[in-house]
């Protein structure tokens, strides 16, 4: 956890860093008052899109880095990164549970790419995108519960 904690300031202080540059850099560049500016030629705008682009990044680094801090603190934990003594097999941890026989997640991919569908071509897909999703949803999640793989 040490190893993200500090990964994740170096990232904040980098984005931070990239985002003065960058703002800088527009700002020279926007002085030039070229005519082939996306500006149209005005000086000293600065491109704000990037700007804050890379400041959001830099906060949001941030934000982790803090709170990893912070519950680092609080708990305690060692990870098996942090040791030099650890093994691959102490990272192993119970990831959850995958089902390859299942047919759920391709019909709800499905309904989802229909209620895109619908959002870009005409609503009326959508609904029945929406329909198809919430029956391929109780599919999934019922899956376990009767039928042959039921306990």
């Amino acid at each position: 956890m040490r190893a993200s904690i500090k990964l994740f300031w170096l990232l904040a202080a980098f984005f931070l860093v990239a985002a003065v540059g960058y703002t800088v850099w527009t700002y020279i560049y926007n002085q030039q008052g070229l005519a082939t500016d996306p500006t149209g030629g005005q000086s000293g705008v600065v491109e704000w899109i990037g700007t804050i682009g890379l400041a959001f990044c830099a906060a949001a680094s941030a934000f982790i880095a803090f709170y990893a801090t912070r519950t680092h603190r609080s708990q305690g934990g060692e990870l098996p990164e942090d040791r030099t003594d650890a093994n691959i097999d102490d990272g192993e941890a119970e990831q959850g549970f995958f089902s390859p026989w299942s047919w759920w997640p391709i019909v709800l991919a499905a309904s989802a790419a229909l209620l895109f569908l619908g959002v870009a071509v005409g609503a009326w897909i959508a609904f029945i995108g929406v329909g198809i999703g919430v029956i391929a949803l109780v599919g999934w999640v019922y899956e376990y519960h009767r039928g042959y793989f039921g306990h």
